[in-house]
């Protein structure tokens, strides 16, 4: 496994994601899905975790997505001009090992062979994410960006650190000048973005070199400890990617900001894109075309984890 179990926690985190919905005309309808329950992985438990709406739905349910994501749905029947929606949890976060310690010298090519002719279910199910997703079409420009790392032979480690290294460097981190619907194309011809778009490009790249890359959504300490840097994205949900390594596992990669994945990143939930795992979409039956969006993320450390 490419991280050690929750009985190694380190931090207990409490999230608090707030998305506030003002409409200019009233609604009659809204439905909803929400992505806002963080997932129990070998590196982090979720001890609680509720979804509050305001108005109070008159139907609510929640289920296992295909990739067992936790998925809360809604339905709000009164006329409203005004959406709440909360997530809160509370999130115990493992130390995970570095796989750079053993993989170091294994050529991304061995690798990529070895994501084709995996047998074992892991593998099986992680060659969905070695193809082409709705938002992550197949892109020879991707391809041809990520190719600047993954030269031949290289030792997949080293060429995966490098690729999120150019992203990082290549890219600037703008909030507004993207939304959902911005291509890869754009992103690599405008060379800005956020999480979303970085986690996008870099997934779209490891995929066109035959590697299985999945997109993370999730979250980063708000407010780090004296003295540790606070990192692009805390303010908001974040998004990263997971890259699949045969005979190790996950790992974990941030080219927002140019790191590994540490314990200072709470895993909500991953799919193929961001379109798998939004943390909120949904359809409004209203007479308006406009309203106000305010989204606050809160990442806070606490002493005592519950049961402690």
């Amino acid at each position: 496994m490419n991280t050690r179990t929750v009985d190694d926690t380190v931090i207990t985190y409490r999230v608090v994601h707030r998305t506030e919905y003002q409409y200019e005309a009233e609604v009659s309808s809204s439905y909803g899905e929400v992505h806002l329950q963080p997932r129990d992985t070998p590196a982090q438990r979720c001890y609680m975790a509720a979804v509050s709406i305001d108005p109070f739905p008159e139907h609510s349910r929640e289920r296992r997505d295909f990739h067992g994501n936790r998925v809360a749905h809604y339905a709000i029947l009164e006329p409203h001009s005004r959406l709440v929606v909360t997530g809160t949890s509370e999130v115990g976060v493992g130390t995970r090992e570095d796989p750079r310690e053993i993989l170091d010298d294994l050529p991304w090519e061995t690798v990529r062979d070895a994501v084709r002719a995996d047998r074992s279910a892991d593998g099986v199910a992680a060659r969905e994410f070695a193809l082409p997703s709705p938002s992550i079409g197949a892109s020879l420009a991707a391809g041809a960006f990520a190719a600047q790392s993954f030269t031949a032979g290289r030792p997949m480690l080293d060429a995966l650190g490098d690729l999120v290294s150019r992203v990082h460097r290549e890219f600037e981190y703008a909030p507004g000048l993207t939304t959902v619907s911005t291509t890869l194309e754009e992103v690599l011809e405008r060379r800005v973005g956020v999480c979303q778009d970085f986690a996008h490009l870099t997934i779209a790249g490891l995929r066109a070199h035959g590697l299985a890359a999945r997109y993370v959504s999730g979250y980063l300490e708000t407010d780090p400890p004296k003295g540790v840097p606070r990192l692009q994205g805390a303010d908001v949900s974040h998004a990263w990617v997971s890259v699949y390594l045969p005979g190790w596992g996950w790992v974990d990669v941030d080219p927002t900001n140019d790191q590994f994945v540490n314990e200072r990143y709470v895993t909500a939930a991953w799919g193929r894109d961001y379109g798998d795992v939004p943390p909120l979409k949904g359809v409004i039956f209203t007479q308006g075309d406009e309203h106000e969006l305010r989204v606050t993320v809160d990442v806070m450390r606490i002493d005592d984890p519950p049961g402690s």
